[in-house]
């Protein structure tokens, strides 16, 4: 194990909310955070670019931080 796997910080996701009704972008953005029917949910590592996605759709979503998976 590294010393970068111990400082690794993970969000888990889960879809909370329907983004029928919303625009293409949002629910792209969901498929992109491999969230696919309501309370699916994804362990991703909080980069960035994940946050960013997560802040895109952040009303539709349930966001907790946890240990590595």
């Amino acid at each position: 194990m590294t010393s970068s796997d111990k400082k690794d910080k993970y969000i888990k996701v889960t879809l909370v909310r329907s983004l029928i009704g919303y625009p293409p972008v949002q629910r792209e953005t969901a498929k992109g955070l491999g969230l696919r029917k309501l309370n699916s949910h994804s362990v991703l590592k909080a980069t960035p670019a994940v946050l960013g996605m997560v802040n895109r759709i952040v009303h539709a979503l349930k966001v907790e931080t946890v240990e590595k998976p």
